[in-house]
């Protein structure tokens, strides 16, 4: 019998603490066309998902929190439950898209079934349609979610970009590891001094990030339209940009791929602030970027192995080019600092509690309001290669990411078959430009890409450019408060 980790069990503990809240992660897979019989649907995703433990497991809890909640198979599956069908309403375009995954997201999973659902969505433009699958995040994170979701299509799995992340190259450390004997016995006992040395240095560093990590959380950030109260409604919206423009600005500055995807965030989020009528400060957006710690060994693991890191994103700064430069410092001390070790630490002393402590203690803490943190930038390493279902390409694959914790907007991105997508979670009351935010990201990109390192003239212009657009946004905001006074 398998039980929920502290982790798992707190996306269950914040979604009850706010009635406003889905915890639910999802996915919407665009598909050419034209569609499969329904018929012939339900019977393949049936067949497939019922090779999938986690789809046909439901979760019995403990009165109390008394003991985890533990994932029972569901004696009543029936697909049927699960699989739904549904068009698009004309006149069909992205914008019907966008609000219907909006519409689906923001409803809660039902508990007494297997905490998925997968929607057709027929109807889209050039004849093509598109699933959209609906996990609990209390199933899965990010790499573990993509694993599940290429076991439902045609080549049942397939490799990915989360090869490539930090936690699947690093070496297992662990102390145990580093304390097996070696062959040659006269150079054990050094081997295991070194080796407790470097416990000890590894948990120092772990305790220094853990004490940075609680001092940004506890401490609280200017006022900011980002951050506060949730509704029940969603709106969503997503940016695509070419994979290969991404990697000319690596190249071109030597940075990373989420580099320049946080940075081409922070030039979205300060278009959005500007034209709100905000000036966006060196503080305005703490941002919280989840950090995968799940080996190359355990991506088949259905559950949630994530650290997280807290940067602050320069929204200040208007050149787009020391944005991304500033982004890159950032992320780099904040990984040398021992956030990433620091988050863990607290997972894993979390998880040596009684489960109805460390439960009653969450949620707890997500019904206070928190002030610290503004945004959610999550990257999720995509297929590496296309796709089919039901011998169909997949065209392309939008990520969709919850919103909690008075975080009223959330970004996930996606690299896929040459491109790269972000999408975009916001509380529809409070953030109803999100689409301005999605082509402010592309731009983004747009600008990085266009700029080179001998770019001097090119920057210089740009910045130009960027001022005019600061100047240009504060005054479409000041008009708009002066109309509606």
């Amino acid at each position: 019998m398998e039980h929920l980790n502290a982790l798992d069990a707190s996306f269950l503990e914040a979604e009850d603490s706010d009635p406003h809240v889905s915890l639910a992660v999802g996915a919407v897979s665009i598909i050419e066309g034209p569609p499969p019989d329904y018929d012939e649907l339900v019977s393949a995703f049936g067949r497939r998902a019922r090779a999938i433990p986690r789809c046909t497991q439901v979760l019995r809890t403990h009165p109390f929190d008394l003991g985890a909640p533990e994932w029972l198979p569901d004696p009543n599956f029936d697909i049927a439950h699960h699989l739904h069908r549904i068009a698009l309403p004309h006149p069909r375009g992205e914008a019907e898209l966008f609000t219907m995954i909006a519409e689906i997201m923001e409803q809660r999973l039902d508990r007494e079934r297997p905490l998925w659902e997968c929607w057709i969505i027929e109807g889209l433009p050039a004849g093509r349609w598109a699933t959209l699958m609906k996990i609990h995040h209390c199933i899965a994170d990010g790499i573990a979610t993509a694993q599940m979701l290429a076991k439902l299509t045609d080549d049942g799995g397939g490799d990915t970009f989360a090869s490539d992340i930090r936690s699947a190259r690093e070496p297992q450390s662990s102390i145990l590891g580093l304390l097996r004997p070696r062959l040659n016995p006269l150079t054990w006992m050094s081997d295991a001094l070194h080796a407790a040395l470097t416990a000890a240095g590894a948990a120092e560093h772990a305790m220094v990030g853990a004490v940075e990590l609680t001092a940004r959380v506890l401490s609280s950030g200017p006022q900011s339209s980002l951050n506060g109260p949730l509704t029940r409604m969603r709106r969503y919206s997503a940016a695509t940009v070419d994979l290969a423009a991404m990697k000319k600005v690596c190249r071109d500055f030597d940075v990373t791929l989420n580099d320049v995807a946080l940075a081409a965030i922070t030039s979205g989020y300060r278009g959005v602030l500007l034209a709100r009528g905000e000036t966006p400060g060196p503080q305005a957006l703490r941002t919280l970027v989840p950090v995968s710690m799940r080996s190359a060994t355990k991506f088949d693991v259905t559950d949630n192995r994530v650290s997280a890191m807290l940067p602050l994103l320069p929204v200040d700064e208007p050149d787009p080019v020391k944005q991304l430069q500033i982004v890159h410092t950032r992320l780099s001390e904040a990984k040398a600092s021992g956030q990433r070790e620091g988050a863990s630490a607290l997972l894993f002393a979390a998880g040596g509690v009684p489960f109805a402590l460390s439960a009653w203690t969450i949620r707890l803490l997500t019904r206070l309001p928190q002030k610290s943190v503004t945004a959610l930038a999550t990257n999720v390493p995509g297929p590496r290669d296309r796709q089919r279902v039901l011998g169909r390409n997949v065209l392309e694959i939008l990520p969709i990411p919850p919103i909690a914790l008075h975080l009223r907007t959330g970004i996930a991105m996606l690299s896929y078959a040459g491109r790269f997508s972000f999408g975009i979670t916001a509380d529809y009351d409070t953030a109803p430009d999100v689409d301005a935010l999605a082509r402010g990201i592309e731009d983004g990109v747009r600008c990085l890409a266009d700029l080179g390192p001998a770019g001097t003239n090119g920057e210089k212009q740009r910045l130009d450019s960027q001022l005019r657009l600061d100047s240009q946004l504060r005054l479409d905001s000041q008009l708009r408060l002066d109309s509606q006074q």
